[in-house]
């Protein structure tokens, strides 16, 4: 008889397996994860909330760890962390449409990241080109990336959820 493991638990263990990839991921491709022109590796994992809401935290403690241990100034590792948090938050929120979770991480991103590379880091690019550069290395890191991600997750989830009290299988999520 298989048994079954308690959902607190379940989430504190997914959360943790979620920035613990993140922050991996963020340091093992460090040179390219910061500074002005940033391709962050690590953000195809905000696809994750269409999945689960474990992301929500993981994301978040991910991001905040990956900034702390990488370096980045403490006006980095607080903005640089709500700006991932908002993402994982409203990506959650429009889980019922795929093509929509990247979206908030995106956003939220290509707005706070630039404000706090050119007021925290000094950063002498101008704001709207910082914006533009952001949003493109988020773009690939969440929507091509992350895509790629959600393609090789869903049959693994399908399988180890269908049947459990999921609302849906992320296929349902697919059509809106």
């Amino acid at each position: 008889m298989k048994k079954k493991l308690d959902p607190k638990v379940s989430f504190i263990a997914q959360s943790a397996a979620i920035a613990a990839i993140y922050v991996v991921l963020t340091l093992v491709f460090a040179p390219i994860s910061f500074g002005p022109i940033q391709f962050r590796v690590a953000e195809a994992l905000t696809i994750l909330p269409l999945f689960t809401p474990a992301a929500i935290p993981g994301l978040f403690i991910g991001c905040l760890l990956a900034n702390l241990l990488g370096g980045a100034i403490v006006l980095d590792v607080i903005f640089g962390s709500i700006a991932t948090l908002i993402g994982a938050v409203f990506g959650y929120l429009l889980r019922k449409n795929r093509w929509l979770v990247p979206l908030p991480a995106i956003l939220s991103n290509a707005i706070i990241v630039p404000l706090v590379l050119m007021y925290g880091y000094g950063v002498p690019i101008p704001l709207y080109l910082q914006m533009i550069y952001v949003a493109v290395g988020e773009v690939l890191g969440c929507y091509v990336l992350g895509e790629l991600l959600a393609s090789a997750l869903k049959p693994i989830y399908n399988r180890l959820f269908a049947g459990s009290q999921q609302e849906d299988t992320v296929e349902d999520k697919t059509k809106g």
